[in-house]
């Protein structure tokens, strides 16, 4: 099992850049694929990011690509999702998720452990 914390959240404006970060319990961490998601006030749940077990492998929402950088740290056993060149249309609560297989990676319903949530707010 493991359990998942975010953290980093905050208000920026436009263009800035903000870091979040994902701590994780759980001696078998190293055997999850972890992803972001995020979900604004009205919106569907939406997927941002994943990293694979040992984080050779990561896919992008569109939205993001180019902007938004995934990585982990499995000694410390910590997912961070690193977030540039923010626009307004990013504001949402931002979710880390895991799963030993997600099927299909993008898809919300395929990840077991969800952490509470971190507040990510761009405005001018």
């Amino acid at each position: 099992q493991v359990q998942l914390v975010e953290s980093g959240g905050g208000f920026v404006r436009p263009g800035d850049s903000l870091g979040l970060s994902c701590a994780a319990s759980g001696r078998t961490f190293r055997d999850y694929f972890v992803a972001w998601f995020r979900q604004a006030p009205g919106k569907e749940r939406e997927f941002v990011a994943v990293v694979s077990w040992s984080g050779g492998a990561t896919e992008y929402a569109n939205s993001v690509q180019g902007r938004f950088t995934i990585s982990r740290d499995n000694a410390k056993s910590m997912v961070y999702l690193q977030m540039n060149s923010l626009k307004a249309e990013d504001t949402a609560v931002y979710y880390c998720a895991a799963d030993r297989a997600p099927q299909p990676v993008r898809v919300g319903l395929s990840y077991d452990y969800w952490g509470q949530g971190t507040q990510v707010t761009v405005s001018s």
